[in-house]
């Protein structure tokens, strides 16, 4: 596990393991994924019939296939002047920067502005991940990720099973009450314009060169910080949800968007239609589309 930690965008069938697992004699197990491999795990997870199971999960990580996961870190090689086959490490950190690894040892980070999406295909992302909205991976025992950071890791713990699992870290982690600072109004608008442009079939607009090198020195230190962030990304997602759902499978959306959903996008001025809403036999939330996947 220790070797193969750190992002991968590439689907996995994690799921498929869970079988092989019992049919070996294991009853207590630990599982980490992200959002909709944990809904389905805990789907199946009575009827797997585990004496104990333990969820760890991630935020919401938008995800493509194994191929073109290398064709973005080969996009990435070209902005930084590297050999991408030396790349062995890529992570999406707080501060607004992806801090890279490399075969010799190296290490470098570069400023969210550097990576090159506005060159990625239309389809690069699946519906399944432009439309999640469960960012925050609501079944999980604990939640370990970047989102609400400050440089550090953030963890929300749900329950006693994942109170234990922290407690077994013992002296080895250090905790804190999560910071707040900046604005995310400003960058959520900004995100939702082009979200919009390319669900209309529109490129992204590319920020000139020379401005790139300044935003990204500027947005870890007026942009949204620690829970700021969090709301800012959980704010993102909704409002993805809604304008691909709107274009794509409109009549998926009263099913697929929690009622809570079109709050947290309403000062955006993103708000329901009648036939949009869910129906109140159906107002818990939804599963999401996804099957099993990893990052």
């Amino acid at each position: 596990m220790a070797q193969c930690r750190g992002m991968r965008m590439g689907y996995a069938p994690l799921l498929s393991l869970l079988e092989p697992a019992l049919a070996k004699g294991y009853k207590r197990l630990a599982v980490i994924g992200i959002p909709c491999q944990v809904y389905a795990l805990r789907a199946l997870e009575k009827e797997l019939g585990f004496e104990k199971l333990f969820v760890i999960g991630t935020p919401c990580s938008d995800n493509t296939t194994t191929e073109r996961f290398h064709e973005f870190l080969e996009l990435i090689a070209m902005e930084t002047g590297d050999d991408p086959a030396s790349i062995t490490y890529l992570e999406f950190r707080a501060d607004y920067h992806v801090e890279l690894r490399y075969a010799d040892g190296r290490k470098r980070a570069i400023p969210f502005l550097m990576l090159p999406l506005s060159q990625l295909p239309p389809d690069f992302f699946p519906m399944t991940c432009r439309t999640c909205v469960d960012y925050t991976n609501v079944l999980s025992d604990i939640t370990v990720g970047y989102m609400g950071g400050e440089g550090q890791q953030w963890l929300l713990v749900r329950n006693q099973r994942g109170e234990r699992l922290l407690d077994l870290l013992g002296e080895e982690v250090r905790t804190s009450e999560p910071g707040s600072a900046g604005k995310r109004a400003g960058p959520v608008r900004g995100f939702i314009a082009n979200v919009e442009r390319a669900a209309g079939g529109l490129p992204l607009r590319r920020m000139p060169d020379w401005l790139r090198p300044i935003v990204g020195w500027l947005m870890p230190k007026v942009g949204p910080r620690g829970l700021e962030f969090a709301r800012a990304r959980v704010e993102m997602k909704a409002a993805e949800t809604v304008i691909h759902l709107r274009r794509e499978e409109p009549r998926r959306m009263k099913t697929m968007i929690p009622s809570h959903v079109w709050k947290l996008i309403e000062p955006y001025g993103l708000t329901p239609s009648s036939a949009e809403l869910p129906e109140k036999a159906a107002a818990v939330q939804p599963m999401p589309m996804a099957a099993s996947r990893n990052d």
